[in-house]
């Protein structure tokens, strides 16, 4: 498929790729939000696959950039899984129907939780020696990951939007699962998905031809090409 001839909400049936990598991905979701031509925007990255995203996204925004750091609960036996994810402040968003069937006690999910929060700070300090922290108040907060697989961390970065007083929060992603997409639109002031995957099993690296974890070096370089544009 040609990538450049996505449109928001389209529903896929099967898990193929549609981008050639995360820096595609961003230029595309980019046309998908100039439109829309948003108040006062910055865009967060949900390190660390959404950094790529972010970047072109808000190149072609003309918009400041900063990272806003959640993350997943990992089921313990399948770690790509999770089932809740952690704000930015340390509070635990959790898929009630997961933890019942898992049936994780309160001290299982705390004490994951802990590390959760441990690593949040890690990434936020690391990641903040790059971009400085931007104040949301009367902003739009325009929230990216490079897709949304159960919607939980996405969730949890809209609530830590909210706390920095962001004016409106909208989400963008270049692929989601249905079930995600359908989640988030409750926190949401908007919901921005390329595609939108109505299939029973769902990977985020399913849409990508080249995708794989990235490293905090990796991500770093990406933060140093931004800083590098800017002064350009």
């Amino acid at each position: 498929m040609e990538t450049s001839r996505l449109r928001p909400g389209m529903i896929v049936y099967e898990l193929a790729p549609h981008f050639e990598d995360r820096t595609d991905a961003g230029i595309k979701l980019s046309e998908a939000l100039k439109p829309l031509n948003l108040e006062n925007p910055v865009v967060l990255a949900i390190p660390r696959g959404g950094v790529p995203v972010a970047v072109e996204v808000a190149d072609a925004l003309g918009s400041l950039l900063d990272v806003i750091v959640t993350r997943k609960i990992q089921i313990p036996f399948n770690p790509e899984a999770g089932y809740g994810a952690v704000t930015e402040d340390g509070e635990v968003v959790l898929n009630r129907p997961i933890v019942s069937q898992l049936q994780l006690t309160d001290g299982q999910i705390q004490a994951q939780a802990e590390q959760v929060r441990r690593e949040i700070s890690r990434r936020g300090s690391v990641f903040h020696s790059k971009l400085s922290s931007v104040p949301l108040k009367e902003r739009t907060a325009i929230i990216i990951d490079d897709g949304l697989a159960s919607g939980y961390t996405m969730l949890a970065a809209l609530k830590s939007a909210r706390r920095r007083g962001a004016w409106q929060a909208v989400v963008a992603v270049p692929t989601a699962s249905e079930t995600a997409y359908n989640l988030v639109q409750s926190d949401a002031d908007n919901v921005i998905s390329l595609l939108i995957a109505r299939t029973g099993a769902f990977a985020v690296a399913s849409f990508y031809y080249d995708w794989y974890d990235l490293s905090d070096e990796e991500v770093m370089q990406y933060l140093d090409d931004w800083n590098r544009r800017g002064a350009r």
